[in-house]
């Protein structure tokens, strides 16, 4: 059963996540961009990159509070 976790937008730079289901060999990942509309806006969306491959991607930032997706931290 996926739970959701309390998650702070601003103090989500350079944190450590692991995917659930990797793909590619990209299990884990670095975020590395916070999204904002205008630089005094609340944070929209975070840029995670894969440690193995560099790729980026682009998601809100809540997508991060589901644990059925995602694990805080490098496991």
């Amino acid at each position: 059963m996926a739970t959701t976790r309390r998650l702070n937008p601003e103090k989500l730079l350079l944190s450590k996540w692991t995917a659930a289901a990797p793909r590619d060999k990209e299990k884990h990942f670095l975020v590395v961009a916070l999204g904002r509309p205008t630089p005094d806006a609340a944070v929209e969306t975070v840029t995670l990159e894969a440690v193995y491959t560099r790729r980026r991607q682009t998601m809100a930032w809540q997508a991060l509070r589901d644990a059925g997706q995602w694990l805080q931290g490098w496991k």
